[in-house]
Formats: C-alpha cells, sequence, structure tokens
C-alpha cells in the first residue's frame, strides 16, 4: 500500500482566507482604526518628520458623493498614504464648500413647494436653514469619505461656514479694500435671470442651443468716404434682444468689404431690390444665399480702414433711438461667419464693453434682473428676454418684428449653436450691465504676480501650467460679488453721495470680531452704527449686501487652514483637484493669495480627468450611465474602487462601469492571492532561519535584485504622483515574477525540503522580505486588504501597516549582471513551457513533473544556463539541455529565436512525497517510495 506523506509535506497555513469579503470585513477594519484613532497615532509617529501638506479642495456640502468624488478623494488619500511612508509628516485636513447658490436654491424650493417668499423670511432665519442643511450633508459625506477608507482629521475638518471661518474670509477681502483692490464697477457680467445673480466663469457650462439670428441695416448717415453716401451698413447677430442697447458697429480693419446693390430675391425674402447694402467681401455671397438674395451688383470696394469715422443710424431711428452709431474697428470682428460687421451693445458683451469704454460710448442700462427691459427703455419696456423658468420670452420676436416694421431687416433665421448656461439651473444666460464689486487684476501687479506665481509651481501634468497661465494672461476684473443671501457678505461701507468705499482698519476690526463671535450673520442682524462707532455719521454711509463670490470663500481656504493650524503648513506642498479647477479653485486660489501674500497657496498642482462611462461618455441619470460608489462598495468593497482609480491613467479623463469594476475585482484576486502564498507560506518563519544573502542561490538572488528595482519604481513614481506606473509594476511583479515564476519553482522547495535546508531558508528569507515590502507598498492602494494581510501576520491592539514606512532596500541587492542572466533563463524558459503545455493539452502528460524535455539553445545562452537546476526552474523532473537548432519538428516560439525543445517523457519512479519521476526512486534504502531529498527529510 501506499503510504500517505501528507503529514510530512509542509503545506501553507495562514488564516488570510482566498474569499476576501470585503463588503464585510473592511467595516470592521475601519472601526479599528477609529478605535485605536489611527490618525492622532500617525501624527504622533511623525512629530519631527519633514511635512507634506496636500490642502483639500472642498467639496460642496449639498448630497451623496458621486464616483467623481471617489476618484478625487481615494487619490488624495493615495498620495497622503504614500507621502507618510516615505517618512513625511502627511497631514491631511478635510474640508467642505458650505455657502452659495446650489444650498440656497434649495432651500428656495421648500420655499416655493409651500407657496412662501424666500424675501419674506427674516434674513437670519433663511440663512441658519441653509447652513443647517450644509451641516447635514456634511455628517452624511463625511461618513461616506471615511468609508472609501480616506484618513485625515475628521474629528476636526474645516468648513468655509465656521465663525472663524467666515471671520477670517471677511478679513481677506478687506485686506483687498486696503490695498485698493477692490472696486465697484458697472460692466457686463453673465447673469442668471432664473437665478437672480451675476455668475463666474467658473459657474458657466456650454450647452446646445437655437437662438435667433438677424441681419439688420444700419443706414449711413455721415460718409467717411463719397463711396458710402445712401448705403446701409449690414449687421448679423444671434442676440436681436440686445438691439435696444446698441451704440455702435465694429468692421475688421484690414478686410475688405463691398456695396452691393439688390437686384432680385425670392420669394418672402425680406431683402427688396434696390437695397444697398455693404458687407464683407468674403461674406457676400453667404449674406445673400441666407438673406434668400439671388442677385445682386457689385458697386463699390473699401478697405475696413476706409469706413472708420462714417456714422449710422440705429434701425429704429425716429422711435427713441435717435442717437448716433459711430463705426469702430475691433480686433474681435472676424470673417467666420456674419455680414464683417458686429453690432456694439456696451451693456451686453465683454468686447462691447471694451470697445465702448476705449472710444468714450456710454454703457446703458437696458435689461433688468428679472430679464425684463427697463420703463425707460423704448418700445419695449417690460418685456422679457427670458423668463423666471429660463424659457425664451417676447422680447427677441417684439424687437424683430420692430425692426422689420421700420424695413430694417434684411434677413432672419435660427442657429443651433453653443451658448452658456448656468451649471446649476441649466438654464441659458444673458450678457447685463449691472453694478459689480471687482477685483482689479491691475491694481497692485496682481496680474503680473500671479503669472510669475504660476512660472514658480510644479505642475502635473506638466500642460497644465499652460492652461492656468492662459486663464490668468487673458482674464478680466475677478467679478466678486453675487445678489444673493447665503454667503459670506461683502463687508464694505458704501457713502451714499459718492459712493466711496470706507477704509479703516478700526472698522474692519469690529466687523471681524463681531463675525467671529456671531460669523458672518452679524453684517446682517447688525447696524452700521455698531461697525461705524462714533468716528462716521452713520446716515452718510450704506452697507453693502452683496455676497462674495464663493470661489473667494474657497480661494481663501488656505489663510484659515494652512496658516492657522500649527500642525499643517503654508504654502501646501501639493493642491490637487479635477482639470476643470483650472478655472476654478486653483484659479481663485491664486488670485487670493497673490493679492494679499504675492505668491501662490501652493508649490505644486495636480489635476485629474473625469470620469467617463465604458463607453467614453459623459455620465449623466438621463443616459443612465452614472455609477454609484456606494453599490460599488456593497457589492465588492473599497478595495476595488481604489484600484480603479490607480490602476487608471488619472491624467486623462477615466472610463467607470460594471466590466471595468469586474475586471479590477479580478485583478484584486491576483494580489490578494500573491499576498496569502506569503502568509501560508511563512507560517511559523522565525529569525533563526534567516539566511544571509551572500549565501542564498541565485534564484533569491534575482528576486532580491527584482525587489531592489521596484522598490527604486515606488520611490520614483510616488515623488511624481504617478500611480498608474507603480501599480502596473507592482501589479506585474506579483502576477509574472512571483506567481507564475518563482512561486511555482519554489512551491516544491518550500513544501518539500527539509526545514534547515539552505534552499528552504533562502526562500522563507526572500518570502519574508517580499510581504512586508508588498504590504507595505500596497497599502496606499489596497489600504484594508494590506491592513488585514498585516495583522494577519502581526497581530496587535493598536499596530497597523499604515504606521510602517516603505522599507529602505540594500543597494548591494541590485545585481544587473545577474537580472540580464535571468532575462535569459526564463526566456529559455518560456520554450520549455511551451511545449510542455501541447503535451498536457494532449493529455500525454499530466503533470509537468512527468516530462524529462530535451532543450536545443544558442552557444550564448548556455553560459546563463552553467550552474542552474534547469530541471527545477522548468518543473520538471530532468532536462538535457544541447548546444544546436535540434530537429525540425522541435517545439519553437517565433519571438524567442535560437531556441527549441523536445518534450519527452521522464524515465524512472514517482516520488509519493513530491511526486518528481526519478530513476533513484526505488533504490534509496528504507524508503522504496521517495526520493532521496524526500527521504532524508522524513527522517529529519
Amino acid at each position: 500500500m501506499t503510504k500517505d506523506y501528507r503529514e510530512t509535506v509542509f503545506l501553507p497555513d495562514t488564516a488570510f482566507p482566498m474569499k476576501a469579503g470585503l463588503p464585510a470585513k473592511e467595516p470592521e477594519i475601519l472601526a479599528r482604526w477609529q478605535k485605536n484613532d489611527l490618525y492622532r497615532q500617525l501624527r504622533q509617529d511623525s512629530k519631527g518628520r519633514e511635512k507634506f501638506v496636500l490642502h483639500d479642495g472642498p467639496p460642496y456640502a449639498n448630497g451623496n458623493l458621486h464616483i467623481g468624488h471617489a476618484l478625487n478623494k481615494i487619490l488624495k488619500d493615495v498620495i497622503n498614504r504614500s507621502r507618510q511612508m516615505m517618512g513625511f509628516d502627511a497631514n491631511y485636513v478635510p474640508g467642505w464648500d458650505c455657502h452659495g447658490l446650489p444650498i440656497e436654491w434649495k432651500i428656495e424650493e421648500k420655499y416655493r413647494a409651500a407657496g412662501k417668499n424666500k424675501d419674506d423670511v427674516p434674513i437670519d432665519e433663511f440663512r441658519k436653514e441653509c447652513r443647517d442643511f450644509a451641516e447635514h450633508w456634511i455628517a452624511v459625506q463625511s461618513k461616506e469619505f471615511q468609508r472609501f477608507g480616506v484618513i485625515g482629521d475628521w474629528k476636526d475638518p474645516y468648513t468655509t461656514m465656521s465663525f472663524a471661518a467666515e471671520a477670517q474670509i471677511v478679513r481677506e477681502i478687506q485686506k483687498f479694500v486696503m490695498n485698493g483692490g477692490l472696486f465697484k464697477g458697472s460692466k457686463p457680467v453673465l447673469w442668471s435671470i432664473v437665478e437672480r445673480t451675476a455668475l463666474a466663469e467658473a459657474e458657466v457650462e456650454y450647452q446646445e442651443h437655437t437662438s435667433h439670428t438677424i441681419f439688420a441695416k444700419f443706414p449711413v448717415v455721415q460718409a467717411s468716404n463719397p463711396a458710402l453716401q445712401g448705403t446701409s451698413i449690414v449687421i448679423w447677430t444671434t442676440t436681436p434682444w440686445t438691439m435696444p442697447g446698441n451704440r455702435a458697429v465694429a468692421l475688421s480693419h484690414d478686410a475688405e468689404y463691398v456695396r452691393l446693390r439688390v437686384d432680385a430675391v425670392a420669394e418672402k425674402s425680406l431683402a427688396k431690390p434696390g437695397d444697398d447694402v455693404v458687407v464683407a467681401k468674403d461674406l457676400a455671397e453667404a449674406v445673400a444665399k441666407a438673406c434668400a438674395i439671388e442677385s445682386y451688383t457689385l458697386l463699390a470696394t473699401l478697405k475696413g480702414a476706409e469706413l472708420l469715422g462714417s456714422v449710422c443710424a440705429h434701425p429704429l431711428r425716429g422711435q427713441g433711438y435717435d442717437f448716433d452709431v459711430p463705426v469702430l474697428a475691433g480686433d474681435f470682428v472676424t470673417l467666420d461667419a456674419g455680414t464683417g460687421f458686429v453690432h456694439i451693445a456696451p451693456g451686453h458683451g465683454a468686447d462691447d464693453y471694451n470697445l465702448g469704454i476705449a472710444n468714450g460710448i456710454e454703457v446703458p442700462h437696458t435689461v433688468d434682473e428679472d430679464g425684463s427691459y427697463f420703463p425707460h427703455v423704448p418700445l419695449f419696456a417690460g418685456k422679457r428676454v427670458l423668463d423666471d423658468a429660463g424659457k425664451e420670452g417676447e422680447a427677441n420676436r417684439a424687437v424683430i418684428e420692430a425692426i422689420t416694421a421700420a424695413g430694417g431687416l434684411l434677413g432672419r433665421g435660427r442657429l443651433r449653436h453653443q451658448y452658456p448656461h448656468s451649471w446649476r439651473s441649466k438654464a441659458p444666460l444673458i450678457f447685463r450691465n449691472t453694478p459689480q464689486w471687482f477685483i482689479s487684476m491691475a491694481t497692485n501687479d496682481l496680474r503680473k504676480k500671479a503669472l510669475a506665481a504660476i512660472d514658480a509651481t510644479a505642475f502635473y501634468p506638466p500642460q497644465g501650467r499652460n492652461r492656468l497661465y492662459a486663464m490668468i494672461e487673458q482674464r478680466p476684473d475677478w467679478v466678486i460679488s453675487r445678489q444673493r443671501a447665503w454667503g459670506v457678505p461683502i463687508t464694505v461701507f458704501e457713502n451714499k453721495l459718492t459712493g466711496e468705499i470706507l477704509r479703516d482698519a478700526a472698522v474692519n476690526e469690529r466687523i471681524v470680531q463681531a463675525c467671529l463671535k456671531g460669523g458672518a450673520d452679524a453684517w446682517f442682524t447688525a447696524k452700521p452704527e455698531d461697525f461705524l462707532g462714533n468716528g462716521y455719521n452713520a446716515t452718510e454711509w450704506k452697507m453693502v449686501t452683496d455676497i462674495l463670490d464663493v470661489w473667494f470663500d474657497s480661494g481663501s481656504t488656505h489663510s484659515f487652514v494652512l496658516e492657522q493650524r500649527p500642525d499643517l503648513q503654508w504654502p501646501a506642498s501639493l493642491y490637487l483637484e479635477g482639470s476643470d479647477q483650472h478655472r476654478g479653485w486653483f484659479h481663485s486660489s491664486l488670485l487670493e493669495s497673490c493679492g494679499t501674500r504675492g505668491r501662490a497657496p501652493y508649490d505644486a498642482v495636480l489635476t485629474h480627468g473625469f470620469t467617463l462611462d465604458e463607453k467614453g461618455r459623459k455620465m449623466s441619470k438621463s443616459l443612465g450611465n452614472t455609477v454609484e460608489p456606494q453599490k460599488v462598495i456593497d457589492l465588492f468593497g473599497a478595495d476595488i474602487l481604489r484600484l480603479w482609480v490607480v490602476s487608471s491613467d488619472y491624467s486623462e479623463d477615466l472610463s467607470v462601469g460594471d466590466n471595468i469594476i469586474k475586471a479590477q475585482a479580478d485583478a484584486y484576486r491576483r494580489l490578494r492571492n500573491t499576498l496569502r502564498y506569503l502568509l501560508g507560506n511563512l507560517a511559523g518563519f522565525q529569525e533563526a532561519e534567516r539566511l544571509p544573502v551572500a549565501e542564498m542561490p541565485e534564484l533569491e538572488r534575482w528576486v532580491l535584485h527584482r525587489l531592489a528595482e521596484l522598490g527604486r519604481v515606488v520611490r520614483e513614481s510616488c515623488e511624481v504622483y504617478d500611480f498608474h506606473r507603480m501599480y502596473v509594476a507592482l501589479y506585474t511583479f506579483c502576477a509574472v515574477d512571483l506567481s507564475s515564476f518563482y512561486f511555482d519553482i519554489r512551491k516544491d522547495a518550500l513544501y518539500c525540503d527539509a526545514p534547515g535546508t539552505i534552499r528552504r531558508r533562502a526562500a522563507r528569507t526572500v518570502l519574508d522580505e517580499l510581504f512586508k515590502c508588498l504590504t507595505i507598498w500596497l497599502a496606499p492602494f489596497i489600504c484594508y486588504t494590506a491592513e488585514e494581510a498585516w495583522l494577519t501576520r502581526y497581530p496587535s491592539e493598536d499596530g497597523s501597516v499604515h504606521r510602517q514606512v516603505f522599507p529602505a532596500l540594500p543597494e548591494a541587492w541590485l545585481d544587473p549582471a545577474l537580472g540580464a542572466k535571468w532575462e535569459r533563463v526564463r526566456r529559455v524558459r518560456r520554450v520549455v513551457t511551451g511545449a510542455l503545455e501541447i503535451e498536457r493539452a494532449a493529455k500525454r502528460i499530466g503533470s509537468s513533473l512527468q516530462a524529462s524535455p530535451q532543450v536545443f539553445v544558442a552557444p550564448e545562452d548556455v553560459e546563463a544556463l552553467q550552474g542552474i537546476d534547469f530541471a527545477e526552474i522548468c518543473i520538471t523532473s530532468s532536462v538535457k539541455v544541447e548546444v544546436g537548432e535540434g530537429p525540425a519538428d522541435a517545439f519553437r516560439l517565433e519571438d524567442v529565436k535560437g531556441v527549441a525543445a523536445l518534450p519527452r517523457q521522464a524515465s524512472g519512479i514517482k516520488c509519493e512525497r513530491c511526486w518528481q519521476v526519478l530513476d533513484e526512486v526505488g533504490h534509496v534504502q528504507g524508503h522504496d517510495d521517495l526520493c532521496k531529498r524526500c527521504a532524508e527529510a522524513v527522517a529529519a
């Protein structure tokens, strides 16, 4: 009878299960971290270390977290954990943005549903509801962020609505008051009729929109060139409602223009035979087609410069629009579309405003905050551009009909194009001239300082620098006022008669102290004399009631987080957000800090892409392609979500969906099985077993060489936040170098060698090094699983893998010559294993141990195989290596030149313990069924 040798084999032994069960296991580990206060343990461990501070760009406190939040916060956590394990004090203070329109909008919706008007509610009561709403979502999001595995100061986060934060934001705006950077101006700004406020560029998105288009005639009443007498200049616009605000016409200085006489028109054309008009030469055919003009005669050709100095009449002259309309040169006029002339309404566009101001033209106020024309606007008073829901009002049609009736329309149409919308209400916006508060880009050289600060900042990826630089280089003055209620007010006193801003340090300090005690609400509930004191007549001053742009709030966070927390530092080591924040948080933080401190509040900026579905489409609820991170965690666990983040190239947009998540779960199993193999085969490992590197077989020294190479990749990747490279290197090492090669080879020695043999001791020593390195290196990625593996091997009440630092691996482990040699060995081995796979598939062999292949190699491969038990490396019972090409029927791989293999059956008897087929089996005294190695192991 065959004897059972299972009890003599050193099989793996570990409590680390193959099945992860992450949805149940992770909350247990999270509870342990919270009980032990891992965050405080790390702060204690880090005392005296160099600081690394990733300043948290505050998410908005108004709903459950989405997959974009998961990407952002997990990436931040990976950076913080890796920097902590690189030996820094990586303290992370999470924060929230709490003010602004989205929260205010939610409270207003509640009022509307109850039939109430927000304006009828006392402002302090309304603001308290907004505050309570934000507090609720902060608590919800905090719990969700922590479930992602994000470690930070969750017990004491920062919020922009804390009294101390609001007081500091007030201090920051006061700095611009005192240095002259803040001013009040009347400029056209993007205005939301639905939300009744100005919007910043960062709050605007562009969507498809259908606009009315008109070709309107401006009769020339004063010609700069005789060729213009008696003609009309034709403009084209997609915003007919802005025509009451027209005050000039712009052309291209260097373009050629033509005077045309209309000869024939199609049926229903608004043009009439005999119409005499001027348009750009290159656009004449397109204008004729658009206006259904069938033929025309060319009367004159002129350069744009020859038209300058001419004066036109408004198409509605005689009906309240009797001012002159000068012809001006505008460098923004192009010949891409239209007529080559642009109608200038200084109150309804940035280019229009700038050109008007430069030429001394008035900036009229034509449209009120509700989108209706002011009462003083002739013909159209009270008519609305858009209604309260953002739908088109009667203004466009009324203007078109009036100009048509006056004989001023050459043509009309509709155009589908990209148009600015509010990213919150999704309603179209208008440019509207309105008094607003601005921070000047010129005063105190703010633009110059900001551009210099960009040049002094490191960007990841590098192209982020160019994007931000271009924005700052071209941006207009910063509109910081909003006509809303929930936020930090612009705490400024304005003289009722002169409009002068009060600049008084004592008054400013009284305002700050009131905000420290009662928050920004103090500004709305106090009287002017409470702040002005005895030095001023309160009846002469009015308190500004506008609130600050929330981007100013978040742009000021560096001042009340980095500067005021002793465990942090200013400037931050890193700011990290999505690439849209070049126009958002990166931008506002840069301007705020440069305007008050002369430099950026960060040393480096990192941007990540957006999340897309598996087809590369933007996620939206209407498409049904959103991925909820909470559901992923409930099904697979947070570590799978974290693997998705690090396995993706975050510098580009990232796709995610069911198939991608399942692929990450498969990849995770490979990593988990690697850790399980290590744990199982390290059972009972003692320091006495450890073998010096010099005494190890080449195979083990090669593994240590690869480990040292990997250590360099890990540190290099972490230095530049290239976690994709690090993940690929770690995963490939586990899957290819270890699982498919080293583990496969050494399983025999680990299971069957006697405990004291060199080979087994060397393997266990290397496994020990592998476990420590891999578990620590993987900890920033799969934080829960790394902790589980670490505690399986090193159980303790308060220990954690996250309290470790990346191992400092000996330089002596690096052996490039050995690495090159083993690349050759593995190259030859690939041919052998390929030949054996064919034999196994054909069922001529079962295990590779039943084979004794004959291998044919080139002379240069022989040297690499010298001193190596190649049968052990191929996991065969024996092998024969010869120099030569081998017979024609030998197995070859196309990409491995000079190597061939003939699979042969091994001769001899199978050892009942290790299953090798050897001639010596049956000839070992006292152990007829064992090989010599197994007989010695059993006897020991």
